[in-house]
């Protein structure tokens, strides 16, 4: 008889600082910036959108959060996993998406300073422009959202769909 030994992971990190605690009149500016930001865009591209920044700034509280959203709202878990590498696998997305995934990590990473105007040009011809507004919003709050969950270690793992901040 042969007994099974559970897996044991790597202990979890403690974060940093709890700074929505800390300053909590920023978070709730934070979340009321979140709301506004969203009104108007497709639930499931701007899942998809946070899960992409939040890889690209290593924000693991991001992309366990956007990742459950998403898989919430009905968002396969093949199309989450081919975010990572979405410009190689652009036959998952639609040509609407795949210019917003551009967009984003144009804006994301910003190492060429700029966000180069053939990226621009592609998202601008999916989007109408309060959209693309809409979506570039939404774009730089994912964005300041990493920030703070990366500075602070803020730990994944614990979140359930739907209890936004």
């Amino acid at each position: 008889m042969t007994t099974e030994h559970p897996t044991e992971y790597a202990p979890e990190h403690t974060p940093r600082l709890p700074w929505s605690e800390l300053v909590p009149e920023v978070f709730r500016a934070m979340v009321r910036l979140d709301t506004a930001a969203r009104k108007g865009l497709d639930p499931k591209l701007l899942e998809l959108v946070k899960i992409r920044a939040s890889q690209l700034n290593r924000c693991a509280l991001c992309v366990d959060m956007h990742s459950k959203d998403a898989l919430a709202q009905g968002e396969s878990v093949e199309r989450i996993i081919q975010l990572s590498a979405w410009d190689e696998s652009e036959h998952f997305y639609t040509e609407k998406e795949l210019a917003a995934l551009g967009l984003t990590e144009a804006v994301t990473v910003l190492t060429d300073g700029f966000v180069p105007d053939a990226v621009y040009e592609r998202a601008a011809k999916h989007f109408e422009e309060a959209e693309l507004a809409q979506l570039i919003a939404a774009i730089t709050v994912i964005n300041a959202w990493n920030r703070f969950g990366v500075t602070c270690r803020l730990v994944p793992g614990h979140y359930t769909p739907g209890q936004h901040a």
